[in-house]
């Protein structure tokens, strides 16, 4: 077919050049084929990317789901005028997101029975303060079924003690990284790649060593677990149970679970989230870099300067806009975390899984 199409191209040039046309015609084809070219260059430009679109990043939900803007406004979360890339922000999170998207649920009894085959006890943390590391990734539906409260309450701390602590503990081991960075004269190149990197995960475009410092720390434990409590009723609630919300952080965008009591085409949604982890690590990350919680970040600070315990009760203080019911809400979480003796967790450490997390302890 190729031979056939040349022989007559060949045949229709030579006829052209016979009646001695053939300078003009060569002129008007290759007009037409620029022109050709350029209505073309868009076409083409629009298939490609279509087809990039549709192999390498097909929108998966599971980062959709994740959009950071507590409000409508997607450049206003931040301290000041700083300008952040919402990926960058999360792309740990994305990450341990998608790490698990065939996690199993585990029913009540098998759980249980790993508790008592690990000797995972509520009272023994209590006293010695060590954690098994025993970490699932959703809550057993049959939780709800629980009739004793108490029994339901420790059941739910069991499950989200170690992953509160897993955060924490990965929070602290950066700090401990950025102060030995801090303390040096010169850094590395592989030194500066981790900071580049943290000004990213913090929002901290203005490259600020000391609102790094101030945005890198852990949130009390008890305070995690009594947000963790009063969002998800204990672990019972339909966010935590079909998306895995922890904290009930909103979405404007994306697949998330809408409340029922919300317009069905608007308003926001519930983030929802493969695994478990991956709600209390977009927790911390909130908390750390919203501008919402400037000031949480700054009590926490002078209580580190102080070289005073991170205290729940104090810093719950600065919690009273993450629920409209504003000073009520810092109420109910005081109560929740007095009520269960939640600080008795606060000085837990989680039972070293690796080498590095050993120098924790």
């Amino acid at each position: 077919m190729r031979k056939f199409i040349k022989n007559k191209k060949i045949k229709v040039f030579k006829t052209i050049d016979d009646n001695n046309l053939g300078s003009l015609v060569r002129t008007l084809i290759s007009s037409l084929v620029v022109i050709l070219g350029f209505y073309s260059l868009p076409l083409i430009a629009n298939f490609t990317n279509d087809n990039i679109l549709n192999t390498k990043e097909f929108r998966n939900n599971s980062k959709t789901v994740l959009a950071y803007t507590l409000d409508k406004q997607t450049n206003g979360n931040l301290d000041g005028d700083e300008q952040y890339d919402e990926r960058d922000l999360l792309v740990d999170i994305y990450n341990l997101n998608e790490k698990e998207t065939d996690a199993v649920r585990l029913d009540a009894s098998t759980i249980l029975q790993l508790y008592e085959d690990t000797n995972y006890k509520l009272d023994d943390i209590r006293k010695n303060k060590l954690v098994k590391p025993v970490a699932l990734d959703s809550f057993p539906r049959e939780i709800k079924k629980i009739e004793s409260v108490k029994k339901r309450k420790e059941f739910f701390i069991q499950i989200v003690l170690p992953l509160i602590l897993q955060e924490n503990n990965n929070i602290r081991l950066d700090r401990k990284r950025l102060f030995s960075i801090i303390n040096k004269s010169n850094n590395s190149d592989l030194e500066k790649k981790w900071l580049d990197k943290k000004y990213k995960q913090y929002g901290i475009p203005s490259k600020d060593l000391s609102t790094l410092k101030i945005r890198m720390d852990e949130v009390p434990v008890s305070l995690a677990l009594a947000q963790a409590a009063k969002e998800t009723g204990w672990g019972t609630s339909r966010f935590a149970q079909d998306g895995n919300a922890l904290f009930g952080q909103w979405t404007w965008s994306g697949d998330g679970l809408k409340p029922k009591e919300a317009d069905e085409n608007k308003g926001h949604k519930v983030m929802k989230f493969n695994v478990l982890q991956a709600s209390v690590r977009a927790y911390q990350r909130n908390l750390n870099t919203h501008k919402t919680y400037k000031e949480f970040r700054l009590a926490r600070a002078k209580l580190r300067d102080a070289g005073k315990p991170l205290d729940s009760i104090i810093l719950s203080q600065y919690l009273d806009e993450y629920a409209e019911t504003g000073q009520q809400y810092v109420k109910i979480l005081q109560k929740i975390i007095k009520q269960n003796n939640l600080k008795d967790f606060d000085n837990a450490k989680l039972l070293p899984s690796s080498l590095e997390l050993e120098s924790l302890i």
